[in-house]
């Protein structure tokens, strides 16, 4: 059933944490909130399992206003950044629990569907034990699993992964979008990382400071941020934000080269626009290495591919190429975006 809100406030003890927010959320997608800490994720997230009212706006589910309706009444499961489990539950009895307290399968059923939703987890091999034998990934997997098999119209999951080490991150992200496409739930899924919303696909809201900039398919918001500010949260590293000024054909970057317009940019009015470019760090992440540059009062962020370590102090080049770079006005709202690659390919420059 589709979750809609319609002009959403919500203020405690006077203080604004939802502004005037609307979305409608179809069921069996995924959608992701984006945003950093204190943007208003997890306040969005208990407005819509119905853990608190909003003070303005309306919340439908299906048609059916349930603004007043609390979460007992409500078809919701919500998995949490910390591992909540029964702790003198078995891991069995934990994923078992919301079916035991619906009362209206059998025994046969519920085992065998404690069992299916174990074994999709990666969990069928701990059945027996209790939750603090558990390693924290084992624990959060314990968590999604209870939550999956209470089959719920609506799936919250309020940064789930951000506790579990990098290797662990890693493994569950892999996983969680192959398990999203099996349900018909409407899937919320909260985080601070661009990655995982990549990852995830689906649709993507980007939350700041309890206010919805964007909300489109995720891969559009990745292409064609609506403004400064969800680019800036939907890029890591963050985006090279470099003043410009659009004249004669060219784009000036204020001490920087002379860059040739773009096509993608070439309909643009002179005025002042935001671009990227510069070197003093060498930082390796992974499998790349960030290379943090400066010229002239100009400071920009490179993304290499490979780990190189590159000597302080050292002079290196930079390419720009402006059929990559994104145009946002004085404003700060986008004005251009680059084509795409398969857009490119099929255009033939």
């Amino acid at each position: 059933m589709t979750l809609v809100l319609e002009s959403i406030e919500k203020r405690v003890d006077g203080d604004l944490h939802i502004a005037e927010l609307s979305l409608a959320l179809q069921p069996g997608a995924v959608n992701v909130l984006l945003g950093p800490t204190g943007a208003g994720k997890t306040s969005l997230m208990r407005l819509m399992a119905g853990l608190d009212r909003p003070t303005g706006g309306r919340i439908s589910v299906g048609g059916r206003d349930v603004t007043g309706v609390g979460v007992r009444q409500r078809s919701v499961a919500m998995v949490y950044q910390q591992f909540v489990n029964y702790p003198s539950f078995t891991v069995y009895e934990n994923v078992a629990s919301p079916l035991r307290l619906a009362g209206t399968l059998s025994a046969a059923e519920i085992d065998r569907k404690v069992r299916e939703t174990a074994a999709m987890m990666h969990i069928d091999g701990l059945l027996d034990r209790l939750p603090g034998q558990l390693s924290g990934g084992q624990q959060q997997r314990t968590a999604i699993a209870r939550a999956l098999i209470k089959q719920a119209d609506l799936l919250l999951l309020d940064e789930p992964l951000v506790n579990l080490d990098y290797k662990l991150r890693e493994e569950l992200r892999a996983e969680m979008g192959e398990i999203f496409k099996r349900r018909d739930a409407t899937v919320v899924y909260a985080t601070t990382e661009p990655l995982e919303a990549l990852m995830l696909g689906g649709s993507t809201a980007v939350l700041d400071e309890g206010r919805l900039l964007q909300f489109d398919p995720t891969l559009a918001v990745y292409h064609h941020p609506a403004s400064v500010r969800v680019a800036a949260i939907f890029s890591d590293p963050p985006m090279n934000l470099i003043p410009a000024r659009i004249e004669g054909g060219t784009a000036r970057l204020v001490d920087g080269p002379v860059l040739p317009l773009a096509e993608h940019m070439r309909a643009l009015p002179a005025g002042e626009v935001g671009l990227p470019a510069t070197v003093e760090l060498a930082e390796i992440s992974g499998s790349e290495t960030f290379l943090h540059v400066r010229h002239h009062s100009l400071v920009v962020v490179a993304q290499v591919a490979g780990v190189h370590g590159v000597e302080l102090g050292r002079t290196v080049t930079l390419a720009l190429d402006p059929r990559r770079l994104f145009v946002f006005d004085g404003t700060g709202r986008l004005a251009a975006a680059p084509r795409r690659e398969t857009e490119m390919a099929r255009g033939g420059s």
